[in-house]
């Protein structure tokens, strides 16, 4: 079975509650055992949920570097340079079956969201402003998109479940042989 690809989009330069809050989700998101996407690189909102998903054994960060080289988050299991600039956006929002914006605070993290709705991807928006919420509802009623607005973590992975049907990922652990992975279900 594939497992699920959840992309958090969020801002390089975030205040300490908005990386708390993607630390608890990056965790939340692998705890499910989903492959945690970001941005890659080692700030922000990327480095925050990247970090918290590898606290939980056997997860996968992939990381999309808007780069062809260059600093990767110290917590990016699998980074792509693509050379591509912030255009490397479309990639992001495309290699994930949910897109989940950890804030909606810059024209990066914007065009993610909008990419996303355009491309019919399911988005959660987490705490998002008033001004991005009002934005967000605007460009999905004008693209038939589909936007949920959740106030917490818990409430994000609730939502891609529930909401949106994303069943929850193998997760892998290991065997007694460090070569032979063992799948186990989750709840």
């Amino acid at each position: 079975m594939r497992r699920p690809v959840i992309g958090v989009m969020g801002a390089s330069e975030a205040g300490p509650a908005r990386l708390a809050t993607a630390r608890e989700l990056g965790r939340r998101l692998a705890e499910q055992g989903w492959i945690v996407l970001t941005g890659g690189r080692p700030a922000g909102v990327m480095a925050a949920a990247t970090a918290g998903a590898k606290t939980v054994p056997g997860s996968l960060t992939l990381g999309i570097l808007p780069s062809a080289a260059g600093d990767v988050g110290p917590d990016v299991d699998v980074a792509v340079f693509t050379g591509m600039g912030e255009a490397r956006n479309a990639i992001n929002v495309l290699t994930s079956d949910v897109v989940v914006a950890c804030g909606v605070e810059g024209p990066g993290t914007a065009s993610e969201v909008a990419l996303a709705l355009r491309a019919g991807k399911p988005v959660v928006l987490l705490q998002p402003s008033p001004a991005a919420s009002a934005f967000v509802r605007e460009v999905a009623a004008a693209v038939a998109g589909r936007a949920l607005e959740v106030a917490s973590a818990a409430l994000a992975v609730r939502a891609i479940h529930e909401q949106l049907a994303v069943p929850p990922g193998p997760a892998w652990i290991a065997a007694d042989s460090p070569d032979e992975p063992q799948s186990r279900s989750r709840r």
